[in-house]
């Protein structure tokens, strides 16, 4: 008879995104599996497991621990060690403990199959319950109070399990073992919806086809969801859109569409394999997808764009609303435009009473605000546009570990802001502008949330070089010991090159809107040689006057006037940007160009858009930021074009880019006839071509390889591709951005990355 095999102990500590994704019970199932006792834990940030057993077993368990994990878990080291045999009989999951060490929280998860399908179910116990969950999916941050993640720290804790959900998350081979969501009609939250007045209360089913009957008659419905309201309404109805608009203050910036399924979503737009991929993630983004030429969706709903944001459910009530609708559904935020997402019952029935005609609503608390976040598919890139929900908080890694903990405050618009402790950096869900004192409200909100759950308390601050940004007056209240300043280009391409892991010197291509620059001016088409320690201003647009100011980023004819004032005169090439504009009002503005009256100087790529815009008579004035570029990139789509002249001149060792000719001859072509759409196509390739070429100047003359490209512009698919196009044939190797997108969202991450360098290297 042979011996029996040797029994051993290990302890393994397992690190990263591994609480509230099943990862206990999927631990506990493989260990049952492979015959080992001992038993799993949630400590602080990790989890622990004890195994004994046979050292072959030991061995195929710490195999299969990567292989088989939950797919939203994302396991970042496993650390493994010797350990004493306790003789354990069995494996178990034991009670949380707690420890001062990084805790990462695990982000909201979209329904899974199998609760859809139980969802549907007629014998299904949870048959239309609008909660349902199990261990693979629902809410996490969004409920979570404090760590470790159990049910009493979260808002769950308001519903006492009944004993078959009690008996479901103690079985270990039932799907909502451990999970602690789990819930039912008969212990789980509650929906009903209610008039403006809470009156007319209805529950549960009959309040959701109380919903929907609503949405067909052209209502707006203010929908209580998982990470704050949604405003819906049938995407179908046209007026019912522009009541939202209207009610909601926004006049033409899109709005994203909520559908079931894919095939639901295929019927509205053209889906591609990785588009489909995208929709059906965990995280549920929003996804940009072309519509489809004969499409149900109303013309409201995305005007001068060639793109619609849809999302597939990712609730239980999305679900049936969709269901009992039988119509897509536009879902936006339940707010008025630039203000924070409401989230509480009292203070969603307040904030939105004028905006809605009916509410649905449920008692599960919400303790995080938290958007939808947005993705587009750029070649061979999916990038992350909007950063929120499905996405955050989980931490992003930093090349560099900070010695000290940090608060990177992010700029002032499209704010996040970033937690960072060693080389882990919690970049906030999308805030927004910060614009008023709602804003900064929910700023310090999610900061000092941030704070507790990851227990991190910064002594560094982290801004940009605007003096009168209130995320400047932010970072200086905050009563730190230090405050750093990042210029805010300087931190889009630190972002681009600290996600790729990057540290040693690349050339940077940072196109925007606006951000301060270190002489004063408003920059915002600059080519940068930098690493995370600093930068050199090696390329930039040429400067022009602003008249108005920030008003000139809703005027866009404003700036075609301060470019046609470079030429010395006026040009016929300029007239159409100023069709319907008054004589007196144009002659005050070219007062104040002349007299340099509130005219700040600015280099910014955003601003030739909207010049061009205005040039082709497209857009002279823009109901929201970027809504020029957003059409000329619409027109030009795929069309073939060949560049116009766009000359750049060596001035004092820096090159600096003309864009005078370019619009020029934009103008005239458009006079003699020549088609919108292919003189957008044609001001894109130039845009395309000039900045290649002077990149690959400065990269040579520097003596590097790696451009990066970063800045809002690059939401422009036809421009960011064009550009890395022509550097990858040019033997260049490009960093896109991709886990923060191209726009002021990634600015924070950008900060604390610089910081975290210069901290390191004191």
């Amino acid at each position: 008879m042979s011996a029996a095999p040797p029994m051993v102990a290990r302890l393994l500590r397992v690190t990263g995104v591994v609480q509230g994704v099943g990862f206990r019970p999927f631990v506990h199932r493989l260990a049952v599996r492979l015959s080992l006792a001992g038993w799993v834990r949630n400590a602080a940030g990790t989890v622990e497991i004890h195994l004994e057993g046979a050292p072959d077993s030991l061995d195929e368990f710490a195999r299969v621990l990567h292989a088989e994990a939950p797919p939203v878990a994302r396991i970042e080291g496993v650390a493994s060690m010797h350990a004493e045999a306790l003789g354990a009989d069995g494996f178990a999951i034991a009670d949380s403990v707690d420890a001062d060490t990084l805790r990462p929280v695990p982000p909201d998860i979209g329904v899974c199959a199998a609760c859809e399908t139980e969802l549907f179910d007629a014998d299904n116990r949870r048959f239309r319950h609008p909660f349902i969950t199990c261990t693979d999916c629902g809410p996490r941050y969004t409920i979570i109070d404090s760590l470790p993640y159990d049910r009493e720290r979260t808002s769950m804790k308001a519903f006492a399990c009944c004993p078959q959900c009690a008996a479901e998350y103690a079985a270990p081979d039932d799907r909502r073992f451990h999970a602690e969501t789990v819930a039912c009609p008969a212990c789980g939250p509650r929906v009903w919806c209610e008039g403006l007045h809470g009156e007319g209360r209805a529950d549960g089913e009959t309040a959701i086809l109380l919903a929907a009957t609503a949405l067909h008659m052209g209502a707006v419905v203010a929908v209580r969801g998982l990470g704050g309201f949604h405003l819906a309404v049938d995407a179908t109805n046209d007026a019912a859109i522009r009541r939202l608009r209207e009610r909601k203050r926004r006049d033409a910036k899109p709005l994203a569409v909520m559908v079931r399924c894919v095939a639901d979503a295929r019927r509205l737009a053209e889906v591609s394999a990785r588009e489909e991929v995208a929709l059906l993630s965990s995280a549920r983004p929003i996804v940009l997808l072309q519509p489809r030429a004969e499409t149900r969706l109303a013309a409201s709903l995305a005007p001068g764009l060639d793109r619609v944001g849809v999302m597939l459910a990712y609730t239980p009530l999305h679900h049936l609303l969709l269901e009992a609708a039988d119509r897509p559904l536009v879902m936006t935020s339940g707010n008025l435009s630039e203000e924070p997402i409401a989230i509480g019952l009292d203070e969603g029935r307040e904030r939105l009473r004028p905006l809605v005609d009916l509410f649905l609503l449920h008692d599960r608390d919400i303790l995080s605000r938290c958007d939808d976040s947005v993705v587009r598919l750029a070649g061979a890139h999916d990038i992350l546009m909007r950063r929120a929900r499905g996405h955050a908080p989980a931490p992003l890694r930093l090349p560099v570990a900070s010695p000290q903990p940090l608060i990177a405050v992010g700029p002032h618009l499209k704010n996040t802001f970033t937690l960072v402790r060693d080389d882990q950096a919690f970049v906030s869900p999308h805030i927004g502008d910060l614009e008023g004192l709602e804003a900064l409200d929910h700023w310090s909100q999610a900061y000092a949330r941030y704070r507790a759950l990851f227990r991190v308390e910064p002594t560094v601050a982290v801004r940009d070089l605007h003096p009168g940004y209130l995320s400047t007056r932010l970072a200086e209240e905050l009563g730190l010991a230090r405050v750093f300043t990042v210029q805010h280009h300087h931190a889009h391409i630190a972002a681009v090159a600290a996600e790729h892991g990057v540290t040693t010197p690349v050339v940077g291509v940072a196109f925007d809107g606006t951000g301060y620059g270190d002489d004063g001016h408003v920059w915002g088409a600059e080519v940068l040689v930098c690493d995370l320690a600093g930068y050199r201003r090696a390329a930039q647009l040429a400067y022009v006057g602003l008249p108005g100011g920030d008003l000139a980023a809703r005027e866009p004819w404003r700036v075609a006037l301060g470019y046609e004032a470079l030429t010395g005169g006026t040009s016929p090439a300029f007239a159409l940007a100023y069709y319907g504009i008054p004589l007196e009002m144009r002659t005050l503005v070219t007062q104040q160009l002349t007299q340099g009256v509130n005219t700040p100087m600015a280099s910014s790529m955003g601003r030739l858009f909207d010049a061009a815009a205005a040039v082709l008579g497209v857009r002279r004035h823009a109901s929201f930021e970027g809504q020029a570029a957003m059409e000329l990139e619409a027109l030009a789509g795929d069309l073939p074009a060949e560049p116009l002249p766009f000359p750049v001149r060596d001035v004092d060792g820096r090159l600096v880019l003309d864009p005078v000719p370019l619009l020029s001859a934009l103008g005239e072509g458009r006079r003699h006839g020549a088609d919108v759409a292919r003189l957008a196509a044609r001001f894109h390739e130039s845009v395309a071509e000039t900045a290649a070429v002077v990149a690959r100047r400065v990269a040579h003359d520097a003596g590097l390889d790696t451009v990066a490209l970063g800045g809002g512009a690059f939401q422009n698919v036809r421009l960011l591709l064009g550009i890395e196009r022509r550097l990858v044939a040019a033997g260049l190797h490009v960093l896109v951005p991709r886990l923060l997108g191209p726009n002021d969202g990634a600015v924070s991450y950008g900060q604390a990355a610089v910081a975290a360098w210069r901290l390191s290297h004191e």
